[in-house]
């Protein structure tokens, strides 16, 4: 999710499609649908699910990144858990990059990047992990954020001995519709065995949004990085049993900040359809 002075930017984990909200003074309103395939060439074409995990907006430019995860299916009868916890599904969407430029309240055609998951496959940190799915503790991109010439990507898994990994890409034009992948760097954060679920630019600082790597209900931090030493805890999110977890991060015009929550609780759900967020000071 990202802000801007009109309106919302949000993707969601089961489609191929990046939504925009119009602000109306009220609420956040007026959905427009702009898919991906309309803009870049994905590699399982214009149905299969990206699951868009970060956006980023920076320079006239709006970049989403899919998980890159591989998932297992559920079980969901102790009968047939064995069957199925065995079966694990690649869904090539998912392991995609995308730069597309905005233009005015919209999209134009883009670039994007498909082989980072096979450069890091040979990383003797995460290679071992790109076999394992995501919730897993397998590889797992749940942040995006783009600060100058810096891409970095935030890993939910995998947490090697309670450190959690934030990629730095080194990215350059393959063409006017591909990215490659230069290079990239690791950092290693102590994030108390928590994984990045989202990644904000905050102040010329980083806010990381940070929680379980597997499916548990909490703990829930924000934490503030500057991009060099160790992250500072800056709040505590509520979390439900089962439901309202935190999943996304954006910074306001007035500093606050607002957080979108996974599984949201029926008290979320608005009559009219809409689901309610959070606005959150540090």
């Amino acid at each position: 999710m990202r802000a801007d002075a009109t309106g919302l930017w949000i993707a969601g984990d089961e489609t191929a499609t990046i939504e925009r909200l119009t602000w109306t003074g009220e609420r956040y309103d007026h959905q427009r649908t702009f898919h991906l395939a309309d803009h870049v060439d994905l590699p399982a074409g214009r149905d299969d699910e990206a699951d868009i995990e970060g956006l980023a907006r920076a320079g006239g430019w709006l970049w989403a990144v899919g998980s890159h995860s591989l998932k297992r299916r559920r079980a969901k009868s102790r009968e047939k858990a064995a069957k199925r916890l065995s079966a694990i599904i690649r869904e090539p969407n998912r392991f995609v990059l995308v730069r597309l430029p905005l233009e005015g309240d919209g999209l134009g055609k883009g670039a994007i990047l498909t082989g980072l998951a096979d450069a890091l496959a040979d990383d003797p940190h995460l290679g071992p992990f790109t076999a394992i799915p995501g919730k897993d503790n397998g590889l797992d991109i749940e942040g995006l954020a783009v600060v100058g010439d810096r891409v970095l990507l935030g890993l939910r898994g995998p947490v090697l001995r309670g450190w959690a990994v934030v990629l730095e890409l080194d990215l350059r034009e393959d063409g006017p519709r591909r990215l490659k992948l230069g290079g990239y760097h690791k950092h290693f954060l102590d994030l108390g065995g928590l994984g990045v679920r989202d990644l904000c630019p905050y102040g010329g600082d980083l806010l990381l949004l940070t929680g379980p790597t597997m499916s548990l209900d909490g703990p829930v931090r924000i934490m503030r990085w500057d991009g060099t030493g160790a992250p500072v805890p800056v709040a505590d999110l509520p979390y439900g049993v089962g439901c309202d977890h935190p999943e996304g991060l954006a910074a306001m015009g007035d500093g606050r900040l607002m957080v979108v929550y996974d599984s949201p609780s029926p008290a979320r759900l608005t009559p009219e359809g809409g689901v309610l967020a959070d606005l959150v000071t540090i």
